[in-house]
């Protein structure tokens, strides 16, 4: 409830000192017991049981320094990162832009973090505490080998992660977005799998929203042919749907509200390329109850939000989850996984 009254505050200031801020106030925040969860609420997905479908995406907390604080605030799950093996600085400042008229977020980051041995340090520092927490990995921009970057990525977070997500699909770092193509997603892939090992944690793979009919199939096929546990629908985008905000015209991926009718439709048309035979976790533009449940019935096992917390504030995974729990009363479905995919 105090966020409307802080809000006005945060937004005088430069959106990553905002960032930081929140940062610093979830690690005073204690760390005690998970939050209870509506049973109804319970998903399995790659040999895990996530109490609620509702988790933090990627990009909040890039270097794994509040996972245990965000799911004390009611998310069923979180994803820290992406994290490189060498920590980098990203692209020039400014690098990130509230567009607050449209609800809605530019950034080009450009995968800053402090890299995989400090992440390593506080993720290890955490293990054998309650929560599912994934970590998202990426390649270093100025890397002569990307593939050999995920792989040892793999390496060093498969022992720390509940589960692992490939990111191949940010917008920021120049020529990433070409590993989504078939034989060179295969090759990184098969390369992920080979230093994960046979009894590894589940990998996901996050994918662009600005993908053709023929890359989605591409992608499907290689998916479908691996041990990929999910794919991740999606990052942000490159596209400018209209916008009212001065900030329109920035260079780099837009996220929050505009984003979401692109990644509805990417996420059923994922679903139609690999015939609900993947799970899929559907994320952009979801920012209440009603887009998280449109997402499910159209055929997502999770979802994760990360821009709506900007202008709704860092209680606004509980009220979805609270607001599913409501929408399966009144749809008289039994749990949400009886919802997934029920309207694809």
């Amino acid at each position: 409830m105090l966020f409307p009254l802080v809000r006005p505050l945060l937004f005088t200031l430069d959106p990553e000192r905002a960032h930081r801020l929140s940062l610093a106030g979830l690690k005073r925040a204690p760390t005690g017991g998970l939050p209870r969860h509506d049973p109804a609420l319970a998903v399995s997905l790659g040999g895990l049981s996530f109490p609620s479908p509702v988790g933090v995406a990627p990009g909040y907390d890039k270097d794994a320094e509040v996972p245990d604080a965000l799911l004390g605030l009611g998310f069923g799950f979180v994803e820290v990162g992406t994290i490189t093996p060498m920590p980098q600085a990203g692209n020039p400042k400014p690098r990130l832009f509230r567009l607050a008229e449209d609800h809605a977020v530019i950034n080009r980051m450009g995968f800053n973090n402090g890299g995989a041995e400090a992440a390593h340090g506080r993720l290890r520092k955490r293990a054998g505490r309650p929560g599912i927490v994934g970590i998202n990995i990426g390649a270093n921009k100025d890397s002569d080998d990307r593939f050999a970057d995920y792989a040892l990525m793999t390496e060093l977070m498969a022992p720390l992660a509940n589960y692992l997500t490939v990111n191949i699909s940010s917008p920021n770092t120049p020529g990433l977005r070409d590993l989504q193509a078939g034989d060179a997603l295969k090759h990184l892939l098969d390369g992920v799998f080979a230093a994960r090992g046979a009894n590894g944690p589940p990998v996901f793979l996050k994918l662009a929203p600005d993908l053709d009919p023929k890359e989605i199939d591409a992608i499907a096929r290689v998916a479908l042919d691996s041990p990929l546990a999910a794919l991740i629908i999606s990052n942000t985008t490159l596209a400018r749907p209209p916008l009212t905000s001065r900030h329109a015209d920035e260079a780099g991926g837009l996220s929050g509200a505009p984003l979401a009718p692109i990644a509805l439709q990417r996420l059923k048309d994922f679903r139609k390329a690999t015939g609900g035979q993947i799970p899929l976790i559907a994320a952009g533009g979801i920012d209440s109850a009603d887009s998280a449940w449109d997402r499910i019935v159209a055929g997502a096992s999770l979802v994760q939000l990360y821009s709506a917390m900007v202008y709704q504030g860092p209680m606004l995974g509980r009220r979805i989850a609270r607001g599913l729990s409501q929408r399966l009363q009144r749809e008289g479905f039994a749990s949400i996984e009886d919802a997934i995919g029920s309207q694809a």
